[in-house]
């Protein structure tokens, strides 16, 4: 329903012009930006910013802030102007560095670069779908942690939208899950200007984006004029009141508005407005200065004024959390521990021992070892996308996580993987809780962008990926992952993890657990792998925490060759050892489950393992592409350069020649060249 419309003050409009000016002169000066959303978006953000949005400046860390979430990433300059001019630690020269190399304000906002923001946004779609996990986040620390009279913790999750964002699919997936799951703390304002890149939306799309929120469950609300401070500030207030649903609010602006030549055109996306327009836009708003990022005093004054406030709400919390602790000690003593991130004293020492476990698939002992994990780690949410039975996701006694229990530990995604990407994003951003998330190792491919953009953040979220191979026979080709292993290890910081047996898997999530500097993944089997025997000194699956380690060494002092495997194909690269042991040729074996970790360790370390002068051989079910690293000049690589096929898992690596013979053969030839 459209809301009430009202003027804004002298004050009020000099200051939403002042992020109007600072938007143009900054993307001016850089040359490169995105004027026109900013401009058309500073009387939303001032609205927000100074009558809804609980914050404080001195404190961007603040437990129980709100969060904000520009997903519209592209309008950095509005975040950057309401960061400077609400008191944060980003001054005017910052702004005068816009995309420049080192400065504060990057070309789209980036999570632990700029104090404040509060994720990293650019990739559409991915910060509206990062708010459902905060979302989430919130009411599950609430409902864990807050008793009555004593709320901790109680926020609201913003998000500022673009048609960009609502047309990606992500955006339909996690509006979905946030309308299921009734998150009525979530706002999101979707910038209705109908511009896009090449022109107007109606090239791309007629869709009524309120229709189809109210069909996602969500409370909407429409405000026809984005200049209309009292309206905006209305339909704010409206969703505030909407406790049951998230809200949408459609809000219809003009691009570049104030530019008396290209308001409203699509020349303003993407593009510096040039000087003279820049000129004429400061003439036709009444700015008192012509001067580039010139700040009128009374209108920063005005600004910073209206967010003192956020530290008496700061305050305010901090006697509440007092109390808090005066009347629930032990529980107060949980909540801070758990907002600090770190895991709990011994958790690890509920991991289960698996060492005698009798074979199966390593997805089976990553299931046992999960609910060990878990009941030490009582913050881990998770679960999977449709498959938590097969990925052994699912947390026993956990509870289901739905509006009607908002306890749960046990996160239904749905078939959505990419938003079950970025939803654990937004829980590990919020902070206090440790997502994990499984899937088919091929679908990981339809999350990638958020599992980017979580290693690029060094959040600390885990991924199940099983079925990690062509062992998984006789669903075919569609369901094999070749490729996947070779692109996930690719992208910095991403820690992989793809465990030989139970020891391992136990191993791999107490890596996985541990590493808090980014995402980690476990490549886990669908087919039963054998259980290593680690007799009197054999090796220790310790070693999986170097990343590769020396499995079997030689029977005797003739080292002729190094095999090197990682998970299901352990198992053949031992049994190919034994083989040629029979003919006389010295085999050591070695496990490297993850690439990330052998990489990290000192060059000494690495030579001890595979040493340069020997020749060395890799085999692992998937593409061959960057094993080149790890077996030099000398070496091969068996694996599978081509898409699988449907029949029995023995079959497929019989045919595509992943087997103990092609091991051993390999080996007979490169040593006699």
């Amino acid at each position: 329903m459209p809301l009430a419309t009202g003027a804004s003050t002298k004050i009020e409009q000099l200051a939403i012009d002042t992020i109007k000016v600072l938007s143009m002169d900054a993307v001016q000066a850089a040359n490169s930006g995105h004027p026109g959303t900013p401009m058309a978006l500073a009387p939303v953000g001032y609205v927000l910013w100074t009558r809804h949005l609980r914050h404080n400046p001195r404190d961007p860390g603040w437990l129980d802030r709100d969060r904000f979430v520009l997903s519209a990433g592209h309008a950095s300059m509005l975040i950057y102007s309401l960061l400077y001019l609400s008191g944060y630690d980003v001054s005017l020269d910052d702004i005068k560095q816009f995309r420049q190399w080192g400065s504060k304000t990057p070309g789209h906002p980036e999570y632990g670069h700029t104090p404040g923001v509060e994720t990293t946004t650019g990739p559409l779609g991915q910060g509206v779908a990062n708010t459902v996990g905060m979302a989430l986040a919130e009411r599950w620390l609430a409902s864990r942690y807050n008793r009555a009279g004593h709320e901790v913790v109680d926020h609201r999750t913003y998000a500022l939208c673009s048609d960009g964002d609502l047309m990606e699919g992500i955006s339909h997936e996690a509006a979905e899950i946030a309308g299921h799951q009734g998150l009525g703390k979530l706002t999101w304002i979707f910038d209705d200007n109908r511009i896009t890149i090449e022109g107007a939306t109606d090239l791309a799309t007629v869709t009524d984006q309120a229709r189809r929120f109210q069909g996602y469950g969500w409370h909407t609300l429409t405000v026809e004029d984005g200049t209309d401070l009292d309206a905006i500030d209305a339909a704010l207030a409206a969703a505030r009141a909407e406790t049951a649903r998230p809200s949408l609010i459609v809000l219809r602006t003009t691009i570049a508005e104030g530019s008396p030549n290209l308001a409203g055109t699509a020349a303003t996306h993407g593009a510096p407005l040039g000087a003279a327009e820049i000129e004429a836009t400061k003439r036709n708003i009444g700015y008192p200065s012509l001067q580039p990022f010139h700040v009128e005093p009374a209108a920063l004054e005005h600004w910073r004024r209206h967010t003192v406030g956020g530290a008496a709400e700061q305050e305010s919390w901090t006697r509440r959390l007092e109390a808090y602790r005066a009347d629930f000690p032990g529980l107060a003593a949980d909540f801070e521990a758990t907002a600090t991130g770190e895991l709990p004293s011994g958790w690890d020492e509920a991991l289960p021992d698996l060492a005698t476990a009798p074979a199966t698939a390593t997805r089976n002992h990553s299931g046992k070892t999960l609910q060990g994990a878990a009941a030490a780690v009582p913050t881990m949410l998770g679960g999977s996308a449709d498959l938590g039975g097969s990925n052994k996701t699912d947390i026993v006694g956990g509870g289901d996580l739905h509006a009607d229990c908002p306890g749960g530990r046990i996160v239904h995604f749905g078939v959505r993987e990419h938003a079950m990407g970025a939803v654990m994003n937004g829980m590990a951003l919020h902070g206090g809780i440790h997502p994990f998330g499984g899937t088919f190792l091929i679908f990981s491919d339809y999350m990638r962008p958020a599992i980017r953009l979580a290693a690029l953040m060094g959040l600390p979220v885990t991924y199940v990926f099983t079925h990690d191979s062509i062992g998984l026979g006789e669903d075919g080709p569609t369901h094999q992952p070749v490729e996947q292993l070779a692109a996930l290890r690719a992208i910095p910081g991403l820690l992989d993890l793809r465990p030989a047996d139970g020891p391992e898997t136990v191993e791999a999530w107490r890596a996985a657990l541990a590493y808090r500097t980014g995402p980690s993944f476990l490549s886990l089997t669908r087919q039963t792998v054998p259980l290593i025997d680690r007799g009197p000194g054999q090796a220790s699956a310790d070693g999986l925490h170097r990343g590769a380690y020396v499995l079997r060494e030689p029977s005797a002092d003739n080292l002729d060759v190094v095999i090197i495997a990682s998970g299901s194909e352990v198992g053949l690269a031992l049994a190919a050892r034994d083989e040629l042991t029979g003919d006389g040729i010295g085999a050591r074996v070695v496990s490297m489950p993850s690439w990330h970790l052998f990489a990290a360790q000192s060059e000494g370390y690495r030579k001890q393992v595979l040493p340069d002068d020997v020749v060395t051989v890799s085999v692992e079910a998937g593409s061959t592409m960057g094993w080149e690293r790890w077996v030099g000049r000398r070496g091969i690589s068996i694996g599978i350069d081509r898409f699988g096929a449907s029949a029995p898992f023995q079959e497929i690596y019989r045919h595509y020649g992943v087997t103990t013979g092609a091991v051993r053969d390999a080996v007979r030839t490169r040593l006699a060249r």
